[in-house]
């Protein structure tokens, strides 16, 4: 099983060949780029930026299994504003050119989001307003991701959305899109259930992986913590990894970033990394 380093664990202004350094030195097998309004990624870097960046990461032994995104908080997919709506759209296209010519085969997107506590000026949409253009939005990008062969996975995100894994699979039955599925992480579960039954019941739409951890005995979202700090349950939830057949990256994403020195969280977690790892390879073999 691959291990992989969000970007999400920086800022978007940092150095990308910095950051594709301590990747490979701490020992991952992949790092997921992510879009930004203005940072090394954003929808103006020009086809030849970011070939150039697929070429600095393959000449370092790295892979670029998926790209991620931020600017989908600004830019609510499910807006009342038509407008922010088309750009959001416009967003999640780039995501798929660039991740095809990055050589990544899965676009982690926000689906939108019914409240939030992350964008600057916050919408409040009706639950069933949001889960119609969400559903909307993805089918008409779905051939985009086939004629890329980028798959999109949805994230669950503090979103007020989509708060249950089989609400979520009836979600993606009903797009019906092989090109469209689930990037689950296992730490934004734990405020609404657990991340083992989600991998479980989500099975088969499951497209990535994130790896987080939360604390309950902390508040908001300062309580995402180093991986075995939190109470996510690491060894029922790499039994359901093995279950499902799962074998694709796991992907760690330190978010909130450390204050100090945050290239030390790729080295910080990278034994933890290890141990999940080992703990899929266990289950599938006593299975």
């Amino acid at each position: 099983m691959k291990q992989g380093i969000s970007l999400f664990s920086f800022t978007d202004s940092t150095d990308v060949r910095w950051m594709f350094e301590h990747a490979k030195k701490a020992g991952y097998d992949g790092v997921e780029p992510v879009l930004s309004e203005s940072g090394y990624l954003n929808p103006h870097t020009s086809e030849r930026d970011i070939l150039a960046m697929r070429r600095m990461a393959e000449d370092m032994g790295l892979e670029i299994p998926s790209v991620g995104v931020w600017s989908l908080w600004e830019n609510n997919l499910v807006s009342d504003s038509e407008a922010t709506r088309r750009k959001a759209f416009g967003i999640v296209e780039k995501q798929i050119e660039a991740a095809h010519l990055l050589g990544a085969d899965t676009i982690l997107v926000v689906p939108g989001y019914v409240g939030c506590a992350f964008a600057s000026k916050p919408e409040k949409i009706r639950y069933d307003v949001a889960y119609a253009r969400s559903q909307e939005a993805l089918a008409r990008l779905a051939p985009q991701a086939e004629a890329a062969k980028v798959a999109i996975g949805i994230e669950n995100v503090w979103n007020r959305f989509l708060l249950s894994p089989l609400e979520t699979a009836r979600f993606l039955d009903e797009i019906a899109s092989p090109w469209v599925g689930m990037y689950l992480d296992v730490g934004n579960v734990v405020y609404i259930g657990y991340p083992e039954q989600w991998v479980d019941l989500l099975g088969k739409h499951i497209k990535k992986l994130h790896m987080s951890d939360y604390r309950f005995d902390q508040a908001g979202i300062g309580a995402f913590v180093d991986l075995f700090a939190g109470d996510v349950d690491f060894p029922a939830v790499a039994k359901a990894i093995a279950d499902i057949g799962y074998d694709d990256y796991i992907t760690l994403e330190m978010l909130p970033n450390y204050k100090q020195f945050p290239e030390v969280s790729l080295y910080a977690d990278k034994y933890a990394m290890d141990r999940i790892a080992g703990l899929v390879e266990n289950a599938r073999g006593s299975r």
